[in-house]
This record gives structure tokens, C-alpha cells and sequence, in this order.
């Protein structure tokens, strides 16, 4: 296929123990599913059916990246999750269903500008500018889902300083639940990531910090801020 211009490059992530990447479609986000981390940001965890919000694909990028701070923010904030890498698309009636669809598992980083957010949520405007700007999507390498689905501690350092903590059994809506619902209301399909929400704790990443997040039997997600 000829094109006018260059075609970009295709966004990729690492796998565990390969030279191969995974190439990424799209980026799918899931807003507050974890009960402390919803009371934190003024939601009530009993009532919410889960939300979605996107990032571009080409905002990811490699654990061990060096970033520049963010233009247009003074509240640059990590958030530690779970990263869901999809094989296929298809339908996802049932558990099984969902999690067959998954090719692999990682760490991640939901990078966001919180005053940006803070303002869009108080003139209702929309997230975008907050979530999706460019390197704004950390995921360490996948791990093969034939490895088994990850279980156990999910937790973020920012120089070594514990800011958050908790265990992946926390989550309001596991990993299956949330691709059933995500499937009913968009077609998934193989490329897709899937960030499954982040513990209470989010908060301020500086200038000069590294922040980790780590997950039980995965690698890290690492940045570091210039």
C-alpha cells in the first residue's frame, strides 16, 4: 500500500524473555475500581458499574524509559495497575470466554496530569488532556497468560517510598468482568491493553524521581522523570 506521507510506526511492548513485542491497537483505561482508590477521588464504590477512558496507542512506552515532566501540569501523578494484553477480540459472554481472549499480562503506569483532570471533572469537560497525552502509558514486559492469570501484590515506590499497596483481589471488577462489560461496548480485538484501575495512593511524581510499579510475578514498570 503506497501512503501520501511516512506511516508512523506501530506502538509496541516488551515480552518477557523475547525479542518479539506485542504491537497495541488501542488502550482502554478503567476509572476507579478499587473501593479505597474510588472513596479517594470523591466516588462511591457500592453503586459504580465500571467507566472507561482511553489513551492513545502511541502514548505507551518501556519500562526504563527516561520522560521529560509534562508540559501544562504542576500535579503529575502516578497510578499503579494491571495490564490486560489481548489476543483476539470476539464475543465475552462468560468468564471463560474473557479471559481466553487474553494473550498475556503486565505492569503499568496510567500516568496523569490530576490538575487537568480536576478542572475537566469540574467544568465536565471531557479527560483527554489529563489521560492520553504523549508517554503518558508505562507497561513493563508481558508475561504469557499461559503463565496464569497474576495474583497477590500490586504496589508503587517513587524513590523507593511506598505510595501505594494493596492486592489484586481488591479489584471491584476482576479482569474477566471487565472485559465483558468493555465488550458490550466496543468490538476488542487483538492489540488491545486493557489498564484495570489502581489502588488508593496516587499521588505526585517530581522532578528527577523514579517511579516503580510492581506486581507479583511480573516485571516492573519503571520511569524515571527528567
Amino acid at each position: 500500500m503506497d501512503f501520501v506521507i511516512p506511516a508512523p510506526l506501530p506502538a509496541t511492548v516488551a515480552v518477557e524473555g523475547q525479542e518479539a513485542r506485542f504491537p497495541v491497537r488501542r488502550i482502554f483505561c478503567v476509572g476507579r475500581n478499587y473501593a479505597e482508590h474510588s472513596r479517594e477521588m470523591g466516588g462511591d464504590p457500592d453503586r459504580e458499574v465500571p467507566f472507561f477512558f482511553t489513551k492513545p496507542a502511541d502514548a505507551v512506552i518501556d519500562s526504563g524509559t527516561v520522560i521529560p515532566y509534562p508540559p501544562a501540569t504542576a500535579d503529575f501523578h502516578h497510578e499503579a495497575e494491571l495490564v490486560v494484553a489481548l489476543a483476539h477480540g470476539g464475543p465475552m459472554a462468560t468468564e471463560a470466554e474473557a479471559l481466553a481472549a487474553i494473550w498475556g499480562y503486565g505492569a503499568g503506569n496510567d500516568l496523569t496530569r490530576r490538575d487537568l483532570q480536576a478542572e475537566a471533572k469540574a467544568t465536565r469537560r471531557p479527560w483527554d488532556m489529563s489521560k492520553g497525552f504523549d508517554r503518558s502509558a508505562v507497561v513493563g514486559p508481558l508475561r504469557p497468560a499461559a503463565k496464569g492469570v497474576p495474583k497477590g501484590r500490586i504496589a508503587c515506590t517513587v524513590d523507593g517510598r511506598v505510595t501505594q499497596v494493596a492486592d489484586l483481589a481488591e479489584m471491584i471488577w476482576p479482569v474477566a468482568g471487565i472485559l465483558i462489560h468493555l465488550a458490550g461496548l466496543v468490538d476488542l480485538a487483538a492489540g488491545d491493553l486493557i489498564f484495570t484501575g489502581t489502588p488508593a495512593g496516587v499521588g505526585p511524581i517530581r522532578r528527577g524521581e523514579t517511579c516503580v510499579v510492581e506486581i507479583e510475578g511480573l516485571l516492573p514498570a519503571r520511569v524515571t522523570i527528567a
